[in-house]
């Protein structure tokens, strides 16, 4: 991240994250009364926005919204009200979008709120999307795969290395290495994880097993262990590619480094190239086609 981008970390609250020198708007919690109890509007106090004036983020790295939590939250608002508010941008369309607080804003509009507490404040798409991550990462609300969505997302569109955007949500390179290599998965796999059908661990074993749909559908059904897994992914990983016959190498390729090769991509799930020179003299390339491959790669040199 360059020095004029801000650096949001974990855990140091919104406050902490907004400094104090943009446009905001702030909100005194209500007396509560006994006849103010069923009002369907916003809670006493000036500075609030409406609710048809704020629209949702193209950012948001959270996809699902539990339907039951979110009518339990619609309920609390619609007795105490919002107790926090929400994180908006302007877009200079007499629109606010949200960066923070979607489903209190979800739920205040099923509690037939006509107004609601913000704060304003001027954002970047990157600061946005950092933010939005921090807040959904301290509440626990991500999924695995929307987490690693959204890191992938600071990667790919906004240059962060897996250093940077590890620092800009208070986790560890381990930590982003990892999570990334979740993407790998089929999709049909990474809904499984959404779903809580498999756990994070399932689904890192089943990295780099080409069936590894058949496999998530046996772990589920059988109700598998992690360790066993583990134990089923290696299996299938060593047996892969072995039973249809070999095909020839090309003309002029050392049988030997014909078979290495085959053997590494097998082993790495990675497009790999053995170049050959004089006196014994050569190159191995690796080649990765999104960022969570990269991460792979990493991930085996950094246990060297």
């Amino acid at each position: 991240m360059s020095g004029n981008n801000k650096k949001f970390g974990l855990g140091r609250g919104l406050d902490t994250l907004l400094g104090g020198n943009d446009e905001a708007l702030t909100w005194n919690e209500p007396t509560k009364t006994a006849d103010n109890k069923n009002e369907k509007s916003a809670p006493a106090g000036k500075n609030t926005l409406p609710i048809d004036k704020i629209v949702p983020s193209t950012l948001q790295p959270r996809h699902e919204f539990d339907a039951e939590a979110l009518q339990a939250l619609s309920d609390s608002i619609r007795d105490k009200g919002v107790l926090q508010p929400l994180l908006v941008r302007p877009t200079g369309e007499g629109k606010y979008e949200l960066v923070a607080g979607e489903r209190r804003w979800r739920a205040a509009q099923m509690a037939e709120l006509k107004e609601v507490p913000a704060i304003i404040k001027v954002l970047t798409d990157r600061e946005a999307l950092e933010i939005a991550l921090i807040e959904n990462l301290q509440r626990e609300n991500l999924s695995p795969i929307e987490e690693a969505e959204g890191i992938n997302r600071l990667i790919e569109e906004y240059e962060y290395t897996q250093e940077t955007a590890g620092q800009a949500i208070g986790k560890s390179r381990a930590y982003i290495t990892n999570v990334l290599r979740l993407l790998l998965l089929p999709r049909e796999v990474q809904k499984a994880l959404s779903e809580e059908k498999i756990t994070v661990g399932h689904a890192r074993a089943l990295v780099g097993c080409e069936n590894a749909v058949a496999l998530a559908a046996l772990i589920i059904k059988k109700g598998l262990s992690v360790r066993d897994a583990e134990k089923l992914a290696t299996a299938a990983k060593n047996t892969y590619g072995r039973e249809p016959a070999q095909k020839r190498p090309p003309l002029g390729v050392d049988m030997d480094l014909e078979q290495i090769m085959q053997d590494l991509q097998q082993k790495l799930q990675l497009k790999v190239k053995i170049n050959t020179g004089k006196m014994g003299k050569g190159s191995v390339t690796l080649h990765y086609s999104n960022p969570a491959e990269l991460s792979v790669i990493l991930d085996i040199l950094e246990k060297r």
